[in-house]
Formats: structure tokens, sequence, C-alpha cells
């Protein structure tokens, strides 16, 4: 799937309700710490695992964005993308991340929405970010993801969509992802 492909369903609304143990819902709670640890300690290759091969990383630039296909996002980013990321953030020789940054996720407020046209797992949360690398400063917003199940009871991700809550403010550099 190309990353212009207008055909990818960016929507975050639920079509259909699901109805899930609490098991299955702590499970889903889980996935989401776990993508943000992994974030954290900078297991970028573990994060990328994560992710359905036709997963889209989406950070819209201003606040209801409907897609990120007639306005400007701050990151719209498919497989390709997200691992030259990873790759330019992880080069000893990027001058950017001298020194490394460093962050703690705050994920909290999760609540599972129902399911979407192709049956992927909508799920909203809130987070606080904080990030550092030479100075410190604060994200906050709310985040969609859409989970596709694996075969073997997991999940992967198919969007995250990051909703910042100031998102249309001048940013220094957004080296690493949120």
């Amino acid at each position: 799937m190309q990353l212009l492909d207008r055909s990818f369903d960016v929507s975050t609304t639920a079509v259909s309700t699901v109805q899930m143990s609490l098991e299955a819902q702590r499970a889903v709670e889980q996935f989401l710490f776990h993508e943000a640890r992994l974030l954290d300690e900078r297991r970028f290759d573990q994060w990328l695992a994560l992710w359905d091969e036709d997963g889209r990383y989406w950070v819209p630039r201003f606040h209801g964005q409907t897609n990120p296909f007639e306005q400007i996002s701050l990151f719209w980013e498919d497989a390709m993308l997200r691992h030259v990321r990873v790759r330019r953030v992880e080069n000893e020789r990027n001058w950017s991340q001298q020194p490394p940054t460093r962050s703690a996720h705050l994920i909290g407020n999760i609540a599972i929405e129902g399911l979407d046209a192709a049956g992927c797992l909508i799920v909203h949360s809130s987070f606080q970010l904080t990030e550092w690398r030479l100075q410190q400063r604060q994200l906050a917003g709310s985040m969609q993801h859409k989970l596709v199940a694996t075969e073997d009871g997991g999940w992967r991700i198919m969007l995250k969509r990051v909703n910042l809550v100031n998102c249309d403010a001048v940013f220094e550099n957004l080296e690493v992802f949120i």
C-alpha cells in the first residue's frame, strides 16, 4: 500500500460495538503500555515490530483534521518512513541526537470505542509526554489506535493517530515518536 493511497481508512469512529472480557480489555491496555515503554527505552526495532505492514503513524497538524491528504500533517508515515526515521535517530553521526532524546510517556483514560468497518479495534487514550534533550518539554494530547488482532491473540497497529493539544504550535524538532 502506498503512502498517498487515499483508500486507507483514517477514520477513528467506531461503526459497531464490541464486547470484550475484562481480561481482553486488560491485554489491550498492556499493549499500549508496552508500546510506550519501548519508545521510552529507545527499543525502536521492537516498537517497529508492533506494526502491521500496512500501518500508518499520523500526527495531524490541525485540530479536527479529518485526513492527511487535504492538509499537511506533522507526521504521516508508512513502514518505510518509520524505518528511515529510526535509522536516522539511531545513527551515531546524527547531531540532533547528541545527546539522545530521553522520554517518559504516561498513558491513561484508555477506552475501547468499538470496531471500524474493516474490523479493527479502535482504542482511545490520553497521554502526557516529557521529553529531554538539552532542555525539557511537555507534550500532551489524545491517541487513537486502530489495532488488528493477530492469530496468536496479540495485536498489531494499523493506525496510530496522535492528536497533540498544541498541534498548531511552532515546534522545535520532533525527532522521536510520540
